[in-house]
């Protein structure tokens, strides 16, 4: 049997606040060790998916953007499978909807609802850096958005509940991760990790699932994996909106409780 690990990154395997994934590399490399693929699913960017590949030297495909695309390296399947377009390096699934839409569709209910919502879209570089406490460097490659807008809106939950019925009635979703409220179309990670393991399942046959994230916006692949964990948040507690008894809570924030949740499967 393979095992495949989908993953969420921010708060999950890398750290709230300092987005350091040190606590996470016995695992990590417990994985590399036994050739179990490591897929990152996470809203980030492919560009900021790309510097974690690249420091982990994983080389797996991976999902951004909340299910927005699916990246897989050329000739990283033996297998046939459909995908939207290609570029120098991947073959992508596209499941998401037109990034400039987004902004267009968030901006037209913030004026028409007098909301007040600042998404990545009106922030500089410096503005992004500052709010999310990333470097620079990493907050422009944040910006660097194709299928998903983030977002923050300051209100109650009145103002919460006029801006999700605005979105879905423009035939669009959210989700609302540990930081920030996304705007996104019919893509969500559940979708993109079935589609995902179907090819895996293609490649190898018997494969058993393992999904690990620590927010709402996680939940979708959480119900769809075979075995499903969730870490504590940075503040020491489980997300209380995810209250599914199949998922596992696990007893350590972000990357420990990652570390301990997988050492624990593969012993």
């Amino acid at each position: 049997m393979q095992y495949i690990v989908f993953t969420d990154l921010d708060g999950t395997l890398v750290d709230h606040d300092t987005y350091s994934y040190e606590a996470a590399l016995p695992a990590i490399n417990l994985l590399k060790e036994k050739g179990i693929p490591l897929v990152f699913c996470t809203s980030k960017t492919r560009a900021e998916i790309e510097v974690y590949v690249d420091e982990l030297n994983t080389g797996h495909p991976f999902i951004s953007e909340n299910g927005g695309a699916i990246f897989i390296p050329h000739a990283y399947f033996d297998v046939d499978y459909v995908s939207s377009r290609s570029t120098e390096k991947y073959d992508i699934i596209e499941l998401g909807t037109d990034y400039n839409l987004l902004r267009n569709v968030l901006l037209n209910i913030a004026a028409s609802e007098d909301l007040s919502i600042t998404g990545f879209g009106d922030m500089t570089n410096e503005g992004v850096s500052q709010d999310t406490g990333l470097d620079l460097e990493s907050a422009c490659l944040a910006k660097q958005r194709e299928y998903d807008e983030a977002f923050k809106m300051d209100g109650d939950e009145k103002d919460a509940e006029t801006l999700i019925n605005k979105i879905q009635a423009n035939g669009l979703n959210y989700t609302r991760g540990g930081r920030y409220w996304h705007i996104i179309g019919e893509n969500d990670k559940g979708k993109a990790v079935n589609i995902l393991t179907q090819i895996y399942r293609k490649q190898y046959g018997n494969v058993r699932t393992i999904g690990l994230g620590d927010s709402q916006n996680d939940y979708p692949m959480l119900k769809v994996v075979d075995i499903a964990f969730l870490v504590q948040k940075h503040n020491g507690k489980h997300d209380p909106k995810i209250t599914d008894t199949k998922i596992t809570k696990v007893e350590g924030i972000g990357p420990v409780g990652w570390n301990m949740a997988i050492s624990e499967l593969l012993k």
